[in-house]
């Protein structure tokens, strides 16, 4: 098999149920962020020890595939593997687990104290930006809840866990004026 097709030369690409779009489309622009935010989070597990946080991400890294070809599907739910609840409520156990294990959480803070917090942070701020642009394509696209709500919480999981991970946490503080 070849990597390369020519099919895309003239900037088109093929969505998951064959449809052909430009490839600066903004669906793709999604999906394009959901694959970077993979990208990313698989860059920060070679800075994380803890065998579990490794495993949560893994887990997410495989979803985040979901998310994908849910995206790159004209109509999502074509797509035979879309996200649920479930996948939301084990996100939500995850943020539990980790609010529960640090201090302070209502302040802000400095992030990046060490190699695996900043690079998961790097991973939440794509993943921020893959949900803006999903909003956008929500302006003209019917796009799952569940899928919203899943990068809404995933944002929210990371941070947490990079929360976590911090070594040495610097809060922000602010003059009253």
């Amino acid at each position: 098999m070849r990597i390369y097709t020519r099919s895309g030369d003239k900037g088109e690409t093929s969505l998951y149920d064959g449809k052909r779009i430009k490839k600066d489309d903004i669906r793709v622009e999604c999906y394009g962020t959901i694959d970077e935010l993979n990208a990313f989070l698989g860059h920060a597990k070679n800075y994380i020890e803890d065998a579990e946080i490794r495993e949560i991400i893994f887990r997410i890294q495989r979803e985040l595939f979901n998310v994908a070809g849910e995206l790159a599907t004209y109509n999502g739910k074509d797509f035979p593997e879309r996200i649920g609840s479930g996948h939301i409520e084990a996100l939500e156990k995850t943020i539990d687990v980790y609010t529960a294990k640090i201090e302070d959480i209502g302040k802000f803070i400095i992030p990046g104290t060490n190699k695996a917090s900043s690079s998961l942070h790097i991973a939440r701020t794509v993943c921020r930006r893959a949900e803006r642009r999903i909003l956008t394509l929500c302006e003209t696209e019917d796009i799952s809840q569940e899928l919203l709500k899943y990068i809404n919480r995933l944002s929210d999981t990371i941070y947490m866990i990079a929360r976590y991970l911090e070594s040495d946490l610097k809060y922000v503080e602010f003059e009253k004026l």
